[in-house]
């Protein structure tokens, strides 16, 4: 199929996960995606470890697909280059604090003075206004201020370091991939561009969907453990006897019967419909001692073939070896300029034509300048002296 985004053109200012996981997706849909970068201000997606042939794995990943224009932005020459690409990539996605774009000459209202229809995604951690707009953070800063850490944790030991990032991904990266696209559907109806301001905060405290709507309907406030998806029922983990760890989400009646049928306690799973929370704790702790009396490859085998939503957890190493992920090819490999390639997580979204291949892995610093620059119409002189005075690398 021809890829879906083929006629999007988009220059990506950002850095780190959120915009380059948004753009990552546009990209392996077809967006052509030109990353500006500094030349001077080391991005650390690019050292970030494990490395793959001297290559950050995760900036290998994250900027497949991806062009790399090597640009110091505080130079005049560097902002008419900007300028002029605006002719053709007439969509820009930034990350900078409030008002950083601005004080380069980049900001939103500048460049639609050059392309009104140009469409302008801002991600940043609190937001264009408000008190916190110009305050530093991270995604656990943003999922305790939105709420979510209040009730993801145990009540013994409070809140939970998630192994992956949810408000910058979850929140931010694609917040701000629904964002974009509903705005090019919006300027194919009007011809008019617009600013989108994607806070990851904002985001992720939509994220609360059912605690949220409890609490501000309700009043009803979450606790660690206290509701029926946080650990306050037998919904939860338990582990092997092996110290291995399983997911049990039997819910619903008959999911609950085969999971207490399968471990030898058919009796149990009148007390999986009980709303009392001593009914529940009774539940989940018969349901401990039943794992605990398995070793992990025994409780495998022994849900494998009966639908109770009983799964293990995996490690990375194991979960890109089940079948069911390797049936819906989640591992792609793609090529690197040396002639090899590298194992990476595939685009997620299934089309029924399949999408183009990967073309290649997150891109040298600089590496299409002069590329880009030529198609402009530079000059090989002009790009040398351009070179010369360090406005490009």
């Amino acid at each position: 199929m021809s890829a879906p985004l083929a006629s999007l053109k988009i220059l990506d200012f950002s850095t780190l996960l959120p915009g380059p996981f948004a753009s990552l997706l546009l990209a392996d849909m077809g967006a052509e995606v030109l990353r500006i970068e500094s030349p001077t201000r080391l991005d650390l997606l690019r050292v970030l470890p494990p490395h793959d042939g001297g290559i950050s794995a995760s900036h290998a990943y994250l900027n497949r697909n991806k062009r790399s224009l090597a640009l110091d932005l505080k130079q005049p020459e560097a902002l008419e280059v900007v300028k002029q690409l605006l002719a053709d990539y007439d969509i820009v996605l930034e990350q900078f604090r409030p008002g950083v774009m601005e004080r380069l000459g980049l900001g939103y209202e500048a460049l639609k003075a050059i392309n009104p229809k140009l469409i302008y995604v801002s991600i940043t951690g609190y937001g264009q206004t408000g008190p916190y707009k110009d305050r530093a953070g991270h995604d656990i800063n943003y999922l305790a201020l939105a709420g979510l850490a209040s009730y993801t944790g145990r009540a013994d030991s409070g809140p939970l370091p998630l192994g992956m990032q949810v408000a910058d991904v979850a929140g931010g990266s694609l917040h701000g991939v629904i964002g974009l696209l509903a705005a090019v559907i919006a300027r194919q109806q009007t011809g008019q561009g617009t600013h989108l301001d994607v806070s990851m905060t904002d985001c992720a405290f939509s994220l609360n969907a059912m605690a949220g709507a409890g609490y501000l309907a309700c009043g009803e406030e979450p606790e660690w453990e206290e509701q029926m998806l946080n650990g306050g029922s037998f919904y939860d983990y338990y582990r092997s006897r092996d110290g291995r760890w399983m997911s049990v989400g039997s819910l619903e009646p008959g999911f609950m019967q085969q999971l207490c049928t399968a471990l030898g306690r058919p009796e149990l799973a009148a007390q999986g419909l009980s709303p009392k929370p001593e009914q529940q704790r009774a539940l989940k702790y018969a349901l401990t001692v039943e794992f605990e009396k398995h070793d992990f490859a025994e409780l495998c085998e022994m849900f494998a073939g009966i639908d109770a939503c009983v799964e293990p957890v995996l490690s990375l190493s194991e979960a890109v070896r089940h079948p069911q992920l390797q049936a819906r090819e989640l591992v792609t490999q793609v090529p690197r300029d040396d002639g090899t390639t590298q194992a990476q997580m595939a685009c997620p979204l299934k089309f029924f034509e399949a999408l183009p291949a990967p073309r290649h892995v997150g891109a040298a610093l600089g590496q299409h300048t002069d590329q880009v620059l030529a198609e402009l119409g530079f000059s090989a002189e002009r790009i040398a002296e351009l070179r010369a005075s360090k406005v490009i690398l």
